[in-house]
């Protein structure tokens, strides 16, 4: 859930754990607005680490905010095609909002805090994670649709630090540093927790808003906490074995599991039907959502395009821009390739006419004025046993 960078680097932001990053070995790079690591020891290793063992990624650069207010549900569920009140307080659900032509403006993650204690009294509170290069629009944008509401919007992160903690051994290592038992919580659920095992330093004792959340196709949890104790614990992860991973890993896990990239995979031109989102639309609630007529339509005639998954036959990689052919004509473009270090095969995300997008049709990628021979594949192409 991140834009392709931008910007020149002496205005690139930069997160708290960016020095840490490059004394662990971290090659930096532009990404989003923001000075980034693409990667340390080695993409491939860095990949490999998050499917078999444990992997952390430094995601600071993502906007979170937290939205206060009477019926905060209520009025975010006219921003969004998803039925929020099928979670409750502790769980979360992966959501688009919209814009008038049924266009995504950015993917998000809300998370439900339920009824809480404030300075002014008891409210709902929400919590969004939102992408880094959509945070200044997304953030001015919702509070011109909410605050007449009377739900306010504020930024939750502030200097704090956001982690990605993934992989098979993420749950034991996180049990370890915070002496909870974290069975129990389960995916897209949420809580407070008190790192209070063998966390040491500044996270000895620290609170982290926990989530077992990704972007990796892997069990894991994403940590949002204060700066000293999330400097702290990065070090300490890394010290237990954990392996830092950057950008480059990030985008082959999330590819090799289907999971969309904002500004490629899907924008505000394309509909959450077009980009094989269809799920996230619940056209049975009774509400006037942003951008549901256009959905209807949809709905009932059907789409033109369809974001498909595509597996090439070959070992040429299809990469964001390269053109879609069938027939010798050209009919899409690839969104996003990759070389799959799990799969060992190439493998992408096209746009192509929806008449095309049944699985087991024959197409090809133009590379390097070659047609390579694809075929139309079900996703994502790695699920986790």
């Amino acid at each position: 859930m991140a834009d392709p960078s931008t910007g020149a680097s002496s205005a690139l932001l930069r997160t708290p754990l960016t020095e840490a990053a490059r004394l662990a070995g971290g090659r930096l790079v532009p990404f989003a607005g923001w000075e980034m690591p693409v990667q340390f020891a080695g993409l491939v290793q860095e990949h490999q680490a998050v499917r078999q063992r444990c992997g952390v990624f430094d995601i600071s650069h993502m906007g979170v905010l937290r939205l206060r207010g009477q019926a905060v549900k209520d009025a975010l569920q006219a921003l969004v095609p998803s039925d929020l009140f099928r979670i409750g307080p502790g769980e979360a659900c992966y959501t688009v909002l919209l814009n008038d032509q049924g266009g995504i403006r950015d993917d998000l993650i809300v998370y439900d805090r339920g009824r809480i204690e404030a300075p002014l009294g008891p409210c709902d509170e929400v919590l969004l994670v939102i992408n880094a290069a959509c945070a200044e629009a997304d953030t001015a944008w919702l509070r011109s649709q909410l605050e007449p509401a009377g739900i306010t919007v504020d930024d939750r992160k502030e200097d704090g630090v956001l982690l990605a903690l993934q992989g098979p051994e993420a749950a034991a290592q996180l049990q370890a540093l915070s002496g909870a038992d974290l069975a129990g919580l389960p995916r897209f659920g949420h809580r407070d927790l008190v790192l209070a095992g063998e966390a040491t330093g500044a996270a000895a004792g620290a609170t982290a808003f926990v989530a077992r959340t990704g972007y990796t196709g892997e069990d894991g949890f994403e940590l949002l906490l204060k700066r000293d104790a999330g400097l702290a614990l990065w070090q300490q992860l890394l010290e237990r074995g954990v392996e830092a991973c950057g950008l480059g890993a990030r985008d082959t896990l999330r590819l090799e599991a289907a999971m969309h990239l904002y500004g490629q995979d899907m924008d505000s031109a394309t509909t959450p039907l077009e980009a094989g989102l269809g799920w996230l639309v619940h056209l049975e609630m009774p509400v006037d959502f942003i951008g549901r007529d256009v959905l209807e339509r949809q709905t009932a005639g059907g789409v033109q395009k369809r974001l498909v998954g595509l597996k090439l036959q070959g070992r040429a990689i299809a990469r964001h821009g390269y053109p879609v052919l069938h027939g010798g004509a050209v009919v899409g473009e690839i969104t996003s390739g990759t070389w799959s270090p799990t799969l060992a095969e190439a493998i992408a995300l096209a746009y192509v006419p929806a008449p095309l997008a049944k699985l087991g049709t024959e197409l090809a990628v133009q590379i390097r004025g070659r047609e390579e021979p694809a075929v139309v594949v079900k996703r994502p192409f790695y699920r986790r046993g």
